[in-house]
């Protein structure tokens, strides 16, 4: 899944388990994958104006998820990006900078519109020729989800899964009073591991997006990995990193990705209007900006 994956669970006889978990994260990788051309989604995208593809009915659900919020009025989140992913593969050994040309040309073939769903077959048709779908933007949460399910199903009341940065804890933890996991979050312009305030969550996911972790420098200008679905280029906003608190990890998964690219205030206010959705803003500057849930604890 390209990062590191954090298990730890609590329970009488956990290594069962675990495996159990390591085999379904390996199953889900080969699902929801847009770098391995194996995958149940590259089996779409390799369809791309050919014809629909019936898929598992996770994939599609996710799919439905993605292409709903991508149409949106004002998402930054847009699962038809592929194209403007695979011509910056910033985060990868041959990463570069496209032309301008190359953009507006891959920029044509990302309207999340020409996905077109069949609930019926539970198919998904790519109505260009070299759409590509990536759920980048979205999988770790949904698979966070289910991963957390599974756990409850066999009796783990307490946990915390990281999938390289988007966590969940399941249930109280320790003593006291508060009893809940304290998550670091990351400072944007220090090294991994120097944490700028915690959160705490218990049943709760914590997700974090940022222009810090992936990024590339050509000619003395850094790029990096969050681009804007509708110019093609790198977001321009002055927020370095961008924190959700939720329930569900995919809803943390959403809304940083949604918000992120707008500015900070317009993200605060956006996050004060959700119902259920907290977050902290750290701006370029250093600002640390809390959304009223977490101002109000």
């Amino acid at each position: 899944m390209g990062t590191v994956i954090d298990l730890l669970i609590e329970h009488d006889n956990p290594d069962p388990i675990l495996v159990e978990v390591i085999n379904r994260l390996e199953v889900y990788e080969r699902r929801f994958s847009a770098n391995n051309s194996d995958s149940e989604l590259m089996a779409i995208n390799h369809q791309a104006g050919i014809r629909s593809v019936i898929v598992h009915p996770n994939l599609y659900d996710l799919i439905k998820i993605g292409k709903q919020h991508s149409c949106a009025l004002d998402s930054h989140l847009n699962i038809a990006i592929g194209p403007l992913v695979q011509s910056w593969r910033i985060g990868f050994s041959d990463a570069k900078v496209p032309s301008a040309e190359e953009i507006e040309k891959r920029l044509r073939l990302t309207n999340p519109q020409n996905i077109i769903l069949n609930d019926a077959e539970q198919s998904v048709f790519l109505t260009e020729r070299n759409m590509l779908i990536d759920l980048g933007s979205l999988a770790k949460g949904y698979i966070a989800d289910l991963i957390i399910d599974y756990l409850k199903t066999v009796g783990v009341t307490t946990a915390l899964i990281n999938l390289g940065g988007n966590i969940v804890g399941l249930g109280p933890v320790g003593h006291g009073e508060k009893r809940q996991w304290q998550i670091g979050i990351q400072n944007p312009v220090l090294a991994r591991n120097e944490y700028i305030t915690t959160l705490g969550i218990s049943n709760q996911s914590v997700v974090t997006s940022g222009v810090y972790e992936r990024s590339l420098e050509v000619a003395g200008q850094t790029y990096h990995h969050i681009l804007d679905p509708k110019t093609g280029y790198p977001t321009d906003t002055d927020v370095a990193s961008l924190t959700i608190r939720s329930d569900r990890s995919i809803d943390g998964e959403i809304w940083t990705t949604r918000l992120y690219g707008k500015s900070s205030q317009d993200i605060l206010s956006t996050l004060n209007q959700l119902e259920n959705i907290e977050g902290i803003i750290i701006t370029k500057k250093g600002e640390i900006l809390f959304s009223n849930g977490i101002n109000q604890k």
